[in-house]
């Protein structure tokens, strides 16, 4: 079964997913960073404003997973990383991957240090993997009536958690 991309069902499926797998603690236990993923509006895929989704990971274990506000997330992100949402599938489908897409400026640091961001850029491909261990479906692999269902369940979730 598949799960809409950029919605709580997703995060709570990665976070279960991710818990459930000791591998990917194991793998990233060198990893503490607060890091967001902002979404770029794309109206045309139901996202009508940017969201912000992210991960606390301390010493590879994930401590939240969450939508956050950018006022919020710039309170506590280490790092905020943006891109469009096809660039994020781009990257969540292994087409491309994060340290490359990243150099080309196709994802945009918005919040953190660069340096910063690239001494845990070795650790993107495991974090792909780990976001991944659920089948995504994207609003571009859906009708128009899914892409305006998933439009009224954003601004419903939206509205629900104050992102």
């Amino acid at each position: 079964m598949s799960v809409p991309y950029c919605t709580p069902e997703w995060l709570e499926a990665f976070e279960q997913a991710y818990k459930a797998n000791p591998k990917f603690e194991t793998n990233l236990k060198k990893l503490t960073a607060t890091v967001y993923f902002k979404v770029l509006a794309e109206p045309a895929w139901g996202i009508d404003q940017d969201i912000l989704f992210g991960a606390v990971l301390e010493s590879g274990k994930l401590a939240g997973v969450a939508f956050i506000s950018e006022e919020n997330a710039k309170k506590t992100a280490d790092f905020i990383l943006s891109a469009t949402p096809l660039e994020w599938k781009s990257i969540l489908t292994k087409k491309t991957k994060f340290v490359t897409d990243f150099m080309l400026g196709k994802i945009k640091l918005d919040h953190g240090s660069k340096v910063g961001i690239l001494s845990i850029a070795p650790h993107s491909n495991t974090l792909v993997e780990a976001m991944t261990q659920v089948e995504l479906r994207f609003p571009d692999q859906m009708s128009d009536k899914e892409v305006e269902q998933y439009r009224q369940h954003m601004i419903e979730f939206r509205s629900r958690l104050n992102v």
